[in-house]
């Protein structure tokens, strides 16, 4: 089949605590070149993520038992042995929400986010242009820095063909500093980027993560990565290297 791409159907999961909602969208969704699967909670949609990891998902915020956003930070964290892509996109949908729900899912990792009830050719449009986005991206996953290769898509590090054994917050840390090399990424804003904290916290995770980091890179033979700038965070360069 021939899907909403011109490609082979894309497929799409749909989380939605209304079960006549779900009916539909999967009946319409097939129709205009997707193929759907369906769930009703958080917990089934993780069922299907590791049974028939989709493209992309559609995914209600405010679901009973866990909600819409602590399942997009399940499958933004991505462990090593989940079969979904943590990086898939997602697209978020509520009833009347407010603006800093907004702003709290996209700052969790969604990649858009729509407004029930749906105008259904918008949803349509909305899932497209994500799933472009999303291709477009997979075709510059790989960012090389030195003899340090980091596959976004894989989620995996590699110093000199070297794979580096990573967490999967290391890994995200690496992933979120390899962006922009010599660029040094504010503590607040790897709060926010890597561990999705909204405001202002007293922590040492991101020193401790990035102490474990720099030792593992140069275990591998990585040589100099991850300075520390102090009172400000970190780059994945030094200015002299």
């Amino acid at each position: 089949m021939t899907g909403v791409l011109g490609e082979m159907a894309p497929t799409v999961l749909v989380v939605d605590s209304d079960r006549e909602v779900l009916k539909d969208l999967q009946r319409n969704l097939r129709h205009d070149g997707f193929e759907p699967l369906v769930a009703a909670t958080g917990e089934e949609a993780l069922r299907v993520l590791r049974e028939a990891p989709p493209d992309i998902a559609l995914v209600e915020q405010e679901l009973p038992a866990m909600s819409g956003l602590e399942l997009l930070g399940t499958v933004r964290e991505g462990r090593v042995e989940d079969a979904w892509d943590a990086g898939m996109p997602v697209v978020l949908s509520a009833a009347a929400p407010t603006p800093h729900a907004i702003v709290r899912g996209i700052q969790r990792g969604a990649d858009d986010y729509v407004i029930k009830p749906v105008h259904y050719p918008e949803l349509v449009a909305r899932l497209g242009a994500a799933l472009r986005r999303a291709r477009g991206a997979a075709i510059c996953s790989t960012l090389r820095v030195g003899p340090l290769e980091v596959d976004r898509n894989a989620r995996c590090a590699a110093v000199d063909g070297r794979r580096v054994p990573l967490s999967a917050k290391e890994f995200a840390l690496l992933a979120a500093l390899a962006k922009d090399p010599r660029r040094v990424m504010t503590k607040h804003e790897l709060l926010r980027d890597v561990w999705g904290y909204i405001g202002a916290a007293r922590t040492r995770t991101v020193d401790s993560h990035a102490s474990r980091l720099r030792r593992k890179l140069a275990a591998s033979g990585g040589g100099r990565f991850v300075d520390n700038v102090w009172g400000v965070g970190y780059r994945l360069l030094p200015d002299d290297a």
